[in-house]
Formats: structure tokens, C-alpha cells, sequence
């Protein structure tokens, strides 16, 4: 029988010592796995980002040719409605 007065931290560093060395092999051991496994995820991740881009340029594309179609539309209408407007004064203006 164990007294009391004995320790067991002794076993507690043989078993950490164990845990160490078998972690580091497992590691070692699944390092390449996982770096496939990263590459592949972000090989898609990748994909993935680059179709929503492409769809919100298309979006974007569309938004502003007609942004720009409006403009062109606005900017002579309103030349227009300004050459009418200064037409009219200087007809209604009475000679003295």
C-alpha cells in the first residue's frame, strides 16, 4: 500500500511525455493530409469568390450603362429645355 506522503507526479510526467510523443507523430504523420485538405478548400473558396464577382460585375455593368443612358437622356433634354427658355424672353421682349 501507498502512504500518503507519496507523490504521483512522477507518472503524471511519464504520461505527459507520452501524450508529447504521440501528438507530435499523429501530427507529423496527418501534416500532408491536411495541407491537401486546406489547398483543396481554398482552391474552392477561391472559385467560389471568383463567380460572385463575376456576377456582380455583370450587375454592375448593367446598372451603369443605364445610369448613363439616363444622363445622356437628362443632360439634352435639359439643353434643349434651356434653348427654349432663353428663346422665349428675347421673342416677348417689346421694342422701344
Amino acid at each position: 500500500m501507498k502512504t500518503n506522503g507519496e507523490t504521483k507526479f512522477p507518472y503524471f510526467l511519464v504520461g505527459l511525455g507520452l501524450g508529447a510523443i504521440g501528438g507530435l507523430i499523429s501530427a507529423l504523420l496527418a501534416r500532408k493530409e491536411t495541407c491537401d485538405v486546406l489547398r483543396e478548400r481554398s482552391a474552392k473558396s477561391l472559385e467560389y469568390l471568383n463567380q460572385q464577382a463575376n456576377k456582380l460585375r455583370k450587375t454592375t455593368e448593367g446598372i451603369v450603362g443605364k445610369g448613363k443612358e439616363m444622363l445622356s437622356q437628362r443632360c439634352c433634354s435639359s439643353q434643349a429645355t434651356r434653348g427654349i427658355g432663353t428663346q422665349a424672353p428675347e421673342e416677348a421682349k417689346p421694342e422701344i
